[in-house]
């Protein structure tokens, strides 16, 4: 990467795909019950195991409010990586997969679809035009296929309205989805579960709502975080012997006060056919013959508060992944624009909801990346 396009006052935190990085985790968790043989992690074994995912739960803003999290801050554990982008959909498909992003195909929340001229979103599984399937947008076999046919019970513990959905079918599948609202009824779901010999996932996203609403560290978060705090002691406290507790998220999060709105900048909407990512990424999808045009444009307009790149060097710096598959190139943008600091590409007229968020995620930056692995075990 040239060092005038990636700025000066900042440098990419890549993730450490093959080392520390949530693509690294499901093929430990498989080889800790006895299911698979790459424990990159080092996990020990264990007969059943919990993970706790809880969305937005970054590990530098777990470590900067302690007070809040007292059981939590309390236990030993690893730093990971989440990957690129730092998002939603693109760590659930990690988690589900255990591969990188460039090679389950998950690379964004708003993509385009190859050839199609259209914009698909992967968490609200939206399109104009034809339904996506998701059997064909992200294809690889999940790990909890591998589970269920190595004799381990899968269970997604979570609200019942992701029963189903297109998110739920192309990262979950396999998984028996067990449907709990509550916080209790997310304890007594994952209690019921742990009697045999499984692997359960338990979701919880109020920490990753309140931050987009308020902000990560605002009063609303802490609460939350509190929450989160009360039922991993809970579910920890219930762990049958042999047993692991592994608690863990999807990315973190930064507040941003520094908003550059596409739809008040003319010039960065030249040459631009789709505009598609979110605020921390975004993929430019443009017009024939003029990718480089915007590069040169979009670089000068964020020089010092975004990476603004190509999609050859974002792929050949290993932001993906070590590569990306290539039937999935296509759904990358000719041009990738990722800011850093507390800075938010958005589209006031296109993207309100989004574009009067206070926490953002996506990007490539420690608070973003950095998520927690934290271990509680009944042996």
């Amino acid at each position: 990467m040239t060092e005038s396009r990636a700025g000066r006052s900042a440098v990419p935190y890549v993730p450490e795909y093959g080392g520390a990085s949530l693509a690294d985790l499901p093929g430990s968790v498989l080889a800790s019950l006895g299911a698979g043989t790459g424990n990159t992690l080092r996990l020990d074994p264990a007969e059943r195991v919990c993970l706790f995912l809880v969305d937005g739960m970054g590990a530098d803003l777990l470590r900067a409010h302690p007070d809040a999290a007292p059981f939590l801050s309390a236990q030993q554990g690893w730093t990971l990586t989440a990957g690129f982008p730092s998002s939603t959909p693109t760590s659930l498909a990690t988690l589900g997969t255990g591969t990188p992003p460039g090679e389950h195909g998950m690379l964004g929340i708003v993509m385009a679809v190859p050839g199609e001229g259209r914009l698909f979103n992967c968490l609200r599984w939206t399109a104009p035009g034809h339904a996506v399937d998701p059997d064909w947008w992200q294809p690889a076999e999940t790990v909890y296929q591998r589970l269920s046919a190595a004799g381990v019970d899968p269970v997604y513990v979570a609200p019942g309205a992701f029963r189903g959905t297109g998110l739920t079918r192309a990262v979950y599948r396999g998984v028996r989805h067990v449907a709990a609202e509550s916080v209790d009824d997310r304890i007594e779901g994952v209690r019921q579960a742990l009697r045999g010999r499984s692997f359960v996932t338990v979701y919880y996203g109020g920490v990753d709502a309140a931050g987009h609403e308020t902000g990560w560290g605002s009063t609303q978060w802490l609460e939350e975080l509190a929450v989160v705090d009360r039922m991993a002691e809970r579910i920890a406290g219930s762990l049958p012997r042999g047993s692991a507790m592994y608690v863990t998220a999807d990315h973190g999060m930064v507040n941003a006060t520094d908003k550059v709105d596409v739809d008040l900048r003319p010039e960065l909407r030249e040459g631009v056919a789709l505009l598609g990512g979110e605020a921390r990424v975004r993929h430019l999808y443009t017009e024939e013959g003029a990718a480089a045009a915007v590069l040169d444009t979009w670089a000068d307009a964020l020089r010092d508060r975004a990476w603004v790149v190509s999609k050859e060097e974002a792929v050949d710096e290993g932001w993906f992944g070590p590569a990306v598959r290539r039937e999935w190139l296509g759904r990358i943008g000719d041009v990738v624009a990722v800011p850093y600091g507390d800075c938010v590409i958005v589209a006031s007229r296109t993207e309100a909801v989004e574009a009067a968020m206070i926490g953002y995620h996506g990007s490539l930056t420690a608070a973003e990346q950095n998520v927690p692995l934290l271990e509680v075990s009944a042996r």
